[in-house]
């Protein structure tokens, strides 16, 4: 795996700057972080998301922030607001397939208006001090949707695009289609990543396919691309995220509901998982992950 290159992907409300920190400083092992999107609500960008793209809250992390338009004057303002923090290095999400975003014409459901895919790819070319990336679905409806965009795609100054072979409208149903990955690949002129439903079995690095980007099955099993036991992986980066919620947050709730993102997709028993997501207060929460330290 040694030239294979490696994700983490995004998730919201999971994959925050102080989890991709303890990952980066407990485990390692991944070329870039991407943050969840920074995007825009009501006309204007969220605080909360420039919070955690905020360079100071990612120093010596190989973070990657991401970004998602519905066209080109979003992206540019979007794309205007990192470089203002000092980035130069942008990812753009085509991808998300949640349905408030697909209406709004973001994430997968840009793929169904080229116009607008046109538009981001010249706002791209105005910024070539920046290195480009873009993560998609096949389209929202159909695969057609993906090809079509693609000779736009193909114009844009990047250095891969990530692809997930599932459609936007299964969401994150069914089986990604490996078929047409292949069938991308041979279409796109970028280097490309590949995405979704990830096993043991990797695919192997050749000169389209750069590597792989891994989401949901690093926060089941961070420990993954390490030779640490996974009991010592969940006690290191459990105290970095403990210690952080505790000294920023307010409250019990607060507190617990970040404390129980850091939980929810772990591999860990049934049994000890429920306990402690029900807990509700901290001093029951300290009593159901004292196992810890055992």
């Amino acid at each position: 795996m040694s030239n294979l290159y490696i994700a983490f992907a995004p998730l919201q409300g999971y994959t925050d700057a102080v989890y991709r920190r303890a990952h980066w400083e407990c485990v390692g092992g991944v070329d870039e972080y991407y943050t969840p999107f920074v995007r825009i609500e009501k006309g204007e960008i969220r605080k909360k998301d420039l919070r955690d793209t905020d360079p100071a809250a990612n120093v010596g992390v190989p973070t990657v922030p991401q970004v998602i338009a519905r066209d080109g004057d979003e992206f540019a303002r979007l794309c205007d607001a990192l470089q203002g923090q000092g980035w130069s290095r942008i990812d753009l999400n085509m991808g998300c397939p949640f349905p408030m975003q697909v209406k709004a014409g973001r994430g997968s459901g840009l793929l169904q208006y080229p116009e607008r895919v046109e538009e981001i790819l010249k706002e791209m070319q105005r910024r070539p001090e920046v290195i480009f990336s873009v993560k998609m679905r096949l389209g929202q409806e159909s695969e057609e949707e993906g090809l079509r965009v693609m000779p736009i795609i193909n114009e844009m100054p990047l250095i891969h695009v990530t692809l997930h072979p599932r459609l936007g409208k299964q969401q994150y149903k069914g089986v990604a289609d490996k078929e047409s990955f292949e069938r991308f690949m041979e279409a796109c002129r970028h280097p490309m990543v590949y995405n979704g439903d990830l096993s043991d079995q990797w695919p192997v690095v050749s000169d389209q396919l750069k590597g792989v980007m891994i989401g949901r099955g690093l926060l089941a099993r961070p420990w993954k691309l390490s030779d640490k036991e996974p009991h010592e992986v969940i006690k290191e980066m459990h105290t970095i995220i403990y210690r952080h919620a505790t000294e920023h947050l307010c409250g019990d709730s607060q507190i617990l509901s970040r404390l129980h993102a850091f939980w929810e997709y772990l591999d860990i028993p049934h049994k000890q998982k429920k306990a402690i997501m029900k807990a509700t207060t901290l001093r029951r929460y300290n009593e159901t992950v004292a196992f810890l330290n055992r």
